[in-house]
């Protein structure tokens, strides 16, 4: 049995235990091809990948009841999962089937990379919409689809942290939610910076991102461990960089 599945075996367990309402928390594998499959761009997400960030949307946006997930928080279990990349795919992939608005909020102040994937200036629209006054779509950038939309981050100071776990946050993600039909956050890593409990709990729920021969079990089960702590709804799991087949029968079941 590889390491892939009984780590992701480990992470369904930990996800059904977490998740108040099991049937919604799904794991979802992203196929590659060795390690072509980087944050470098979207363009190297495979047929594979682009397949199962597919079901990844069908599963926690697309088959829910109107109205159940609209603010979801993207979280790589640790740095470099890939996380970014699987959040702006998801985001493109709503967009594109669903006439609903999307948003795109990058909350990953340390290491901002939603901007670059999409080939535009980070105008810092997160961090400017904590400190300033206007409307929350001021501070957003419309992209391609029209439906879809990039609240950038900014740079991260001193004083950036306070401001993300302040009442503003909370008051700015509400009127997001008056915006836009859908929101997804791109965190930071769960074990390394305490942003995604602070997101979550503000949110409707978190997807975790592993990586396929990378993510340790222990660190895996300790972060969804602090989820569960916090009661935030895991919704589903995306093991990334998956570079050999699962058996199909097997993969069915999950």
């Amino acid at each position: 049995m590889s390491k892939n599945f009984e780590l992701m075996q480990e992470a369904l367990e930990a996800l059904r235990e977490t998740s108040p309402t099991p049937e919604s928390a799904k794991v979802v594998f992203l196929g590659s091809e060795g390690d072509r499959n980087t944050d470098r761009g979207l363009s190297e997400l495979d047929a594979v990948g682009q397949q199962e960030c597919f079901r990844l949307v069908q599963r926690v946006f697309l088959e829910q009841p109107e109205s159940l997930f609209r603010a979801i928080v993207f979280a790589g279990i640790d740095r470099g999962n890939g996380c970014s990349r699987i959040c702006v795919e998801a985001a493109r992939i709503l967009a594109a089937n669903t006439s609903g608005s999307v948003c795109l909020v990058d909350a990953n102040l340390r290491t901002p990379s939603l901007p670059g994937m999409f080939g535009v200036a980070d105008s810092g629209g997160l961090i400017k919409s904590l400190r300033e006054e206007g409307g929350i779509r001021n501070f957003a950038r419309q992209l391609k689809p029209s439906n879809l939309w990039l609240l950038s981050g900014g740079t991260l100071k001193p004083e950036s942290q306070s401001l993300l776990s302040s009442e503003r946050l909370k008051v700015r993600l509400q009127e997001l939610r008056k915006e836009f039909d859908y929101i997804l956050i791109d965190s930071p890593a769960l074990n390394l910076y305490a942003d995604t409990l602070t997101l979550g709990r503000i949110a409707d729920g978190v997807v975790v991102v592993l990586q396929a021969d990378s993510t340790r079990r222990e660190s895996a089960l300790k972060g969804l461990q602090t989820l569960r702590d916090a009661h935030i709804e895991v919704l589903g799991a995306v093991l990334n960089r998956r570079t050999f087949p699962i058996p199909g029968f097997v993969y069915r079941r999950l």
